[in-house]
């Protein structure tokens, strides 16, 4: 059963954090005001998916990863606390803020700055996940081939 969920709640925490990154990134090119702060709100009501489906991710790998001293393992247990700090100490508090500014109105040069540093935060954890999305493939692949 944890072989199912760690991957679905992988792929899940990445798509969403990709609708996050996609739709602000769309927002911002082409959107008004109240266009922002739909998205901005829309982002902290889908945490409410996000933080479980990345809490299930750490559990899980944890488990599963145990003690493997495999080069794919090891690189995916680096990367899970770079993305969660990533998340707990960038993303989460740029998401209340912006949505706060987005909310009163106030699109000044703070919350431009917010702006560039979650855009950019939110590209790494898309980049490590995928990485670590990529990784657990591999691995898995070479567990189902040696079991046949």
């Amino acid at each position: 059963m944890i072989r199912t969920i760690h991957p679905i709640a992988g792929i899940a925490a990445f798509l969403i954090i990709l609708v996050f990154w996609t739709s602000t990134v769309a927002v911002e090119i082409g959107g008004d005001a109240g266009a922002i702060l739909a998205v901005k709100t829309g982002i902290l009501w889908g945490m409410l998916a996000l933080i479980p489906a990345m809490a299930i991710v750490g559990g899980t790998g944890f488990r599963l990863g145990g003690k493997w001293r495999h080069p794919r393992i090891l690189a995916k247990k680096k990367r899970m606390p770079v993305i969660a700090l990533n998340g707990l100490l960038i993303l989460v508090p740029s998401a209340f803020f912006l949505q706060s500014r987005a909310a009163a109105g106030d699109f000044s040069g703070a919350f431009v700055a917010v702006q560039a540093l979650e855009l950019v935060a939110g590209a790494v954890n898309l980049a490590l996940i995928g990485l670590s999305i990529r990784d657990g493939l591999a691995v898995g692949r070479k567990a189902s081939a040696k079991a046949v």
